[in-house]
């Protein structure tokens, strides 16, 4: 048996996530359909994380595993696979990994956007959250600098997930101007389910708000959910890179 990384984007307007469910239609349902197809077997995909209903990828690994000689030339696999998946998921890139590689285990880090616009553009529906009103950016950055280390992270998380740690190690989180988006920048170790949605709202609430920058860690200190802002709506997030030590970036 051979294990496979596979890269893929997707836009997940129209899927319950990414993760397999019993009456809904995932991301990873589609992409499983698909490879079994092509490979006449059974393949159990791992991905590198889960994206919640409406999130968006950029990048996302799965990895799985077949018999070696199903799989002799990448282009060819790549290019019947684009052909059965829906047209919007697709499939970047294969890379044949040791054994014990994990999509999911091994990835250093990660990181996600959330992208934000102002006026009405039907171009952006589903793409990006429009608000109505310019927030302070320069506090908001001033907030989000609090965040940047090795902390516990539990207030950003939903309950009763099953995690055995809320410590994450947050090395960028930056709100910035980008073809006239604001676009909030957050790459970390791990993030725990829901962070990056209610790390923008809790942001928001100081930047439209007029909250204290530093408030932010009275927050963080809480480890209270009730404490931090509303989520955001899932479809302005989305995944952007996952890292691991040993893929090389394109």
């Amino acid at each position: 048996m051979q294990r496979f990384f596979l890269e893929v984007v997707y836009d997940g307007t129209n899927y319950h996530g990414w993760q397999v469910q019993d009456n809904a239609i995932s991301v990873q349902q589609k992409l499983n359909e698909a490879l079994n197809k092509i490979l006449r077997t059974t393949v159990e995909t791992v991905g590198a994380g889960r994206t919640d209903t409406g999130v968006h990828a950029k990048q996302l690994y799965l990895h799985f595993d077949v018999e070696e000689d199903l799989i002799k030339d990448e282009i060819r696999f790549l290019h019947a696979l684009n052909s059965l998946l829906p047209t919007d998921i697709a499939a970047h890139r294969l890379l044949a990994v040791h054994k014990d590689a994990h999509a999911r285990f091994d990835a250093i880090a990660r990181s996600y956007e959330y992208h934000i616009h102002f006026g009405k553009d039907p171009f952006l529906l589903n793409k990006s959250w429009q608000l109505r009103e310019l927030p302070d950016v320069s506090k908001m950055n001033d907030a989000a600098k609090h965040l940047l280390g090795t902390k516990d992270f539990g207030c950003f998380s939903k309950s009763n997930t099953q995690v055995f740690t809320n410590i994450c190690t947050i090395t960028r989180a930056e709100w910035v101007f980008e073809r006239g988006q604001l676009v909030f920048h957050i790459s970390a170790d791990r993030f725990l389910r829901n962070m990056v949605r209610a790390i923008v709202g809790t942001l928001l609430d100081i930047g439209l708000k007029n909250k204290p920058a530093a408030s932010i860690v009275d927050v963080i200190n809480s480890k209270d959910r009730s404490k931090a802002g509303t989520s955001v709506p899932a479809h302005g997030l989305y995944l952007t890179k996952v890292i691991y030590p040993y893929i090389n970036e394109h």
